[in-house]
């Protein structure tokens, strides 16, 4: 569908230009997708959807407007930029405004559409059948969950000429297991079909699930935590977010202070912004505005090296894109945390008082530029004493700041863990991560 996607984005394009558009961009997104949901330990939902929808950027006078159609049809198409273009006298021009960029060459990503994903969609249930299957090797009484199997492509067609397509298969899938009071979950999130990981993602659940049944309460406060890659994806999705210009510039971001070359976090911890790795979620060849994308440290070794631009943040700022474009806010495409040096076994033996945690939701941000958040642990949590997982415990409330935890962060282990789900919406590769000193309190949910 390549000519068809980058033809219609182009008819997209001239008729904004035809409403008095000095600039535009479309991007035209094909998505299909099927999704399973599991409950009591069997298929319960078999869902599939097949959309095209068109995401459209538009600029005149340096006002901007960025709008969606749900509709291919050209009458469709023409009656929302009229109504657009008839709105657009009543908006102010923008103070991040920067022109589109001159299109340039782009290497697109290759391997990034898996067969047997697309082979998977046409009888899905052969999956269903091994996560349940695996599930239950374990003493286990239930579990629920989804996969879901999406193939997409999309074309980006830019006033100054860009002309882009690329398509990728992912798919994206978490359990949830039961056990007596017990419960673990963990998510798994990849551009290919590896029903070994399916596998390992089932039994990681059920294995927390078993293990946390006859949790007791122990009293909040400060204590080393080892954070499963569930926890730690989730934490760090938002910190790499914060590292977009966007939201530096609009006050909510712990980076305000910093500049790239400042200390910010341990030595040990790297993040990195990685759309070249075909291998995650989110990996892409261009932007939104039709740069070539590259991998960048976010954070190296404890240093800040990157803020995240699209040329507008960038014009403002007086820096250059990152190729993270977002045609509004430019923000991470997918996440890679350098691993450590430790086996998990290993770091729990680094603990004399601490905990585990296996999962968590409900995170939020008290204050944004201190970085004061909160985040309630779900699931297996364990009390480490002395080395040793010496019980399962009832949740607590994680409450501290990010400035702490990212400079507290002590170990990492060698193994690492695609993650994606609804808590970790940037798909992110990461190891366990050991954090000192980290505050607790009781929950409230």
């Amino acid at each position: 569908m390549k000519d068809e996607l980058i033809s219609l984005a182009n008819k997209v394009v001239s008729e904004a230009i035809k409403y008095g558009f000095e600039e535009a961009a479309a991007k035209v997104s094909v998505l299909k997708e099927t999704m399973v949901k599991i409950a009591n330990s069997e298929p319960s939902v078999i869902q599939d959807w097949d959309n095209t929808f068109i995401t459209l950027y538009m600029s005149r006078d340096k006002k901007i407007v960025v709008s969606s159609i749900h509709s291919i049809k050209p009458e469709s198409i023409s009656q929302v930029i009229s109504k657009v273009a008839k709105g657009v006298e009543n908006i102010k021009p923008s103070i991040l405004y920067a022109p589109l960029p001159e299109p340039q060459r782009v290497t697109s990503l290759s391997g990034t559409v898996d067969k047997k994903i697309l082979e998977a969609m046409d009888e899905p249930s052969n999956i269903a059948e091994t996560i349940i299957e695996v599930a239950h090797r374990e003493r286990i009484d239930s579990i629920a969950g989804m996969f879901s199997l999406r193939y997409s492509e999309k074309a980006l067609v830019t006033s100054k000429g860009a002309e882009l397509y690329e398509e990728a298969s992912m798919i994206e899938t978490y359990i949830r297991a039961f056990a007596g009071d017990g419960s673990g979950q963990w998510a798994l999130g990849s551009r290919t079909l590896d029903l070994r990981s399916i596998e390992d993602m089932a039994r990681i659940a059920s294995k927390y699930a078993v293990e946390s049944k006859n949790s007791v309460e122990i009293e909040p406060g400060e204590y080393d935590i080892i954070l499963s890659p569930m926890v730690a994806g989730n934490l760090l999705n938002y910190v790499a977010r914060m590292s977009s210009a966007y939201y530096i510039l609009m006050g909510v971001s712990i980076f305000m202070k910093n500049r790239p070359g400042d200390i910010v976090a341990s030595s040990k911890l790297t993040i990195i912004d990685a759309p070249r790795d075909k291998s995650l979620p989110g990996s892409t060849a261009f932007d939104d505005e039709g740069l070539e994308t590259y991998n960048k440290p976010i954070i190296e070794k404890g240093v800040l090296r990157n803020i995240l631009h699209n040329t507008k943040t960038a014009s403002k700022m007086g820096a250059k894109s990152t190729a993270n474009a977002g045609w509004i806010a430019p923000s991470p495409w997918a996440l890679k945390v350098e691993s450590g040096d430790y086996t998990l076994d290993e770091m729990i033996g680094e603990v004399k008082n601490g905990l585990l945690v296996t999962n968590n939701w409900y995170t939020r941000l008290q204050n944004y530029i201190e970085g004061v958040f909160s985040t309630i642990t779900r699931d297996a949590l364990f009390l480490i004493k002395d080395g040793e997982i010496v019980k399962p415990v009832k949740k607590l409330r994680i409450a501290d700041t990010f400035p702490k935890f990212l400079h507290n962060i002590y170990a990492l282990t060698k193994e690492s863990y695609p993650i994606k789900w609804w808590e970790v919406e940037t798909a992110t590769q990461l190891p366990y991560i050991l954090v000192r000193n980290v505050k607790t309190s009781k929950h409230t949910v």
